[in-house]
């Protein structure tokens, strides 16, 4: 049996509530956030004690893993601090706000006998998998190249709601930290390493109420010699469907929801994505649940988890780039 605790009692939360109710083997034991309501609701709603200040409920509770759903400036300085004492780790994305936080976080992850994972849940989504595997076995030869898009709505209610998300010192970014990250991390695990990425990050609907970007743009070019395109914005009028094309040889990858797979001789293939029948929301997507079971049943494996601070860290990379190129005047709030 392993024990779990929740730092953070917000709005993501709740997968990983559900989550860890799942599992037959692990046990809730704490909850912790500084916000009194919301500690006060979660501790009602789960029946575990709660407390403001995390290093007292590591100090009183001893988890075995603890799940980080913080704001994004303490995802990395909590599950180093977490890690430091030997507890295990399941940080949201991103891994930092910084990249100076992020490559700290790597250091001590990897002198830590504790484990760490980051939520980049998508890399578990049934179409994910099946994509990595057909590159892998190379049946369809080289990838020529890719596209993405994000085309999703935010309101200023959403940012006024959570004013941390709207902010450089406190989100780390916007559009691309918050919501396009997760494609980011699709394209560069799916594509290969970004070995040069060039864009610009800009506010065109959301300048009155955030500090950060809503819309952003990049090529970028990977290992091996493919190119990418990259395009989202939270100016549409509605959260569409994430798109991902991958062209190779002898087939393309079309990504909208279900996977299709088009041959060159005209034969298609259809692999579905599954359905979510958690609470979460819809743009979340539906393999929290499967990354969280995997770190569980991996707890005892010698090897680090495979989406490590490190492997995180290469979207934060492509991100911040992103931002240095286009905030050239304020390199040290964007870095």
């Amino acid at each position: 049996m392993s024990t779990a605790a929740v730092i953070g009692c917000g709005d993501v939360s709740s997968v990983h509530f559900g989550a860890i109710a799942k599992l037959d083997d692990v046990e809730l034991v704490a909850v912790c956030d500084t916000d009194a309501s919301r500690l006060q609701a979660a501790t009602a709603a789960h029946g575990v004690p709660g407390y403001a200040d995390y290093l007292e409920m590591l100090e009183a509770v001893r988890p075995d893993v603890v799940h980080i759903c913080t704001p994004h400036h303490l995802h990395a300085s909590l599950a180093a601090d977490c890690l430091e004492r030997g507890v295990s780790v399941i940080v949201e994305k991103p891994v930092a706000h910084t990249l100076e936080e992020g490559r700290r976080l790597i250091e001590v992850a990897e002198r830590s006998p504790a484990k760490i994972a980051v939520c980049f849940q998508n890399r578990y989504n049934a179409t994910s998998q099946a994509m990595r595997k057909l590159l892998d076995d190379g049946g369809l030869g080289e990838v020529l190249g890719a596209s993405a898009t994000v085309m999703w709505h935010r309101t200023a209610e959403y940012y006024q709601d959570r004013p941390w998300r709207g902010t450089w010192a406190e989100g780390g970014g916007g559009l691309m930290m918050n919501q396009a990250i997760h494609t980011v991390d699709l394209l560069q695990w799916l594509v290969g390493d970004v070995a040069k990425v060039e864009g610009h990050a800009s506010t065109r609907s959301l300048g009155a109420v955030i500090d950060v970007e809503d819309t952003a743009e990049f090529v970028a070019e990977h290992v091996g010699g493919a190119r990418s395109v990259f395009y989202a914005t939270l100016a549409n009028a509605t959260n569409a469907p994430v798109t991902l094309d991958i062209v190779t040889e002898k087939a393309t990858l079309s990504l909208r929801g279900d996977l299709t797979i088009t041959y060159g001789d005209g034969t298609v293939d259809v692999v579905p994505e599954r359905r979510s029948e958690s609470g979460g929301r819809a743009y979340w997507g539906v393999s929290h649940e499967l990354l969280i079971e995997d770190f569980y049943a991996k707890l005892g494996d010698p090897e680090p988890f495979w989406i490590s601070p490190a492997e995180a860290g290469k979207s934060l990379k492509i991100v911040k780039d992103i931002y240095a190129q286009s905030y050239p005047d304020r390199a040290a709030e964007v870095s």
